[in-house]
Parts: structure tokens; sequence; C-alpha cells
């Protein structure tokens, strides 16, 4: 049975706010039509996440992946985007209700579709266990999966110069996909992967124990050097929310609201595994709902937007 679009937003914010641990606080701040839209776009995020970090063999999960990806390609097609040149568009499903409120998003908002493409890549990196030699390989890895959703929700917000605020959103996204990296290091390698760039990971002298043992760095002084890499990352990172930041004085208040509370939370949480790296090792850190709360009022208060539009901003 086909959806409506009231009913399918309904069903995107049930998503949200049952699913998002720090986008909703975000998100919540946003007027209506912006808050059910930025709702519809997590949602398939959401959805494309779930299948790569799935229980499914490899070969699955992958199909699962270009099955999204046609439906990505229903959704521009649907909405008046252009297709890649080999790309064919099916018919959108229209008992979909994440792909029906989709659809009125991209009738709404100049909303990028197409970068859908970019994160359910990242994913399949993801399937395929790929790792990274140098940062730049990680970075490609970064705006695969976080600058995609920068991009996709400044559509959404509204953008008097895309090209230059797209840059923006996509730096900041980079900023938080290297917290997630950092938060979720064990984590990670318990799933098998490793995220940290092989040239980082040398320049510290650092190993991981082989996959499948219960830690990553069983040896003290392994642990040592991971946390001087961690200082380097954090360090890194800080540089990527600096310039992404600046997104801030470009958008409209509640926008940037948005932003500054979703990226306050994840800045504040680099800043807590910058001063206790080891507890990263010991099981996934966050901050308490308290703090996540206190960072969206701030971030209401605009106290931030203002400061980066007068330059001032550290």
């Amino acid at each position: 049975m086909n959806v409506d679009a009231d009913e399918a937003y309904a069903e995107c914010e049930r998503i949200t706010w049952s699913e998002a641990r720090n986008f909703a606080y975000g998100i919540r701040l946003l007027p209506p039509p912006k808050r059910r839209a930025l709702a519809a776009v997590y949602a398939l995020a959401r959805r494309i996440d779930d299948i790569g970090d799935g229980d499914l063999p490899a070969a699955d999960k992958a199909a699962q992946l270009e099955e999204a990806r046609a439906q990505v390609f229903a959704l521009v097609a649907a909405t008046g985007g252009t297709l890649p040149p080999d790309a064919e568009a099916a018919r959108l499903d229209e008992t979909d209700p994440v792909l029906v409120a989709l659809a009125d998003t991209g009738t709404r908002f100049a909303v990028p579709l197409a970068a859908f493409g970019e994160l359910i890549d990242g994913c399949l990196a993801d399937v395929n266990q790929a790792s990274y030699k140098t940062f730049d390989d990680l970075l490609w890895y970064c705006r695969c999966v976080a600058g995609s959703i920068g991009r996709l929700s400044l559509g959404v917000y509204g953008a008097e110069n895309p090209e230059k605020q797209s840059r923006m959103a996509d730096d900041l996204g980079v900023a938080l996909q290297l917290t997630n990296i950092l938060r979720d290091v064990r984590e990670d390698y318990l799933n098998g992967r490793v995220y940290l760039p092989a040239e980082d990971l040398a320049k510290f002298g650092i190993e991981f124990a082989p996959f499948g043992q219960p830690e990553p760095f069983p040896a003290e002084a392994m642990q040592a050097r991971f946390a001087s890499l961690v200082e380097f990352e954090a360090a890194r990172a800080r540089e990527w929310y600096g310039s992404g930041l600046r997104l801030l004085a470009t958008i409209d208040r509640r926008s940037a609201a948005c932003t500054g509370a979703m990226a306050g939370i994840y800045r504040r949480l680099l800043e807590r595994i910058a001063r206790q790296p080891s507890a990263v090792l010991e099981g996934r850190m966050s901050l308490p709902a308290g703090e996540k709360a206190l960072v969206a009022a701030q971030a209401l208060a605009g106290i931030d937007r203002l400061r980066y539009r007068k330059g001032t901003a550290a």
C-alpha cells in the first residue's frame, strides 16, 4: 500500500528519535519542514549503514548495498536529477516510507540525493575490509561516509554559495568521522577492521595484535605508543573541525544550531578521548545525556555562530 508524505515523514522521525544518538540533539533544533527533511536523510543513511554493519555474509551485504544504490537512482530520477551515464533508474517504491519522504524532500530542498551513492561506496569499502595506507586514502573514505552526509544536510539548510559551503560541510564530516574512528578503535578491531592509516601506525611504531585476539594492544608499551598516536590524530581532527565549523557563519541561525549541536557533541568527545586515550581501549566512550543537552542549548544560543561571523572563533 502506498504511503503519503506525512506518514512517510512520521516514520523517518520515529527512526531518527529511536536510533540517532548524537544527531537527534541537533535535528530537533530545526523548524518542522527542515527537521522532517533531515530525518528522512538520516533514515536512509541509517539503513545503508545498517547493511554495511550487519551480520550477513559479505556477498549478501554487497548485493543489498547495490540494491540501495538502485533506490538512490530511483530517487534522483523521481526528483529530476541527473543520473550517471550508465545508470538505469527503476520505479520508485511508493510503499517505502523512507523513499517517499526523501522524494518529497527532493522536491522541496536542493538536496544532492546522488551523494547517498558515496555513502554506499564507503560501506562497500567496509564490506571488502579495506585498509588505508596513507591519510589521503583514509580521507577518501571519510568524505564518502561522512562528508556526503554533510553535503546532504547542507541541501536541507540552504546554501547561498554551494561550492564553498559544500567544502566546509565536507570538512566537518571528515572531522566527525576522524572522531568516530578514534572512539571505535577497539570495536572496529574486534570486527576485523583498522581505519588508522598504516603510515601513522608505522610512525609511532604501533602494531595491532592479530585479528581474533581479545584486545588490540595487549602490551603496555604498545598502549603507551597508542596514546601518542591518539594525540597526533586528535590534533589533525581539530584542524578539520576548524575548517568545517566555518560553515556556521554561512547558514541561518536554526540550521547553524543544528550543525553546532551535532559537531559540538563530537568535538567534546574528541577532547575527552585526547585526555584519556586508554579509555577507548576499554569500551565505547560517549558524553552523558545532560552534557549533550547542554551542548545543544549552547548551539541554540548561537554563540559559536556569532564568533565565526565575527571571525573571533578559536
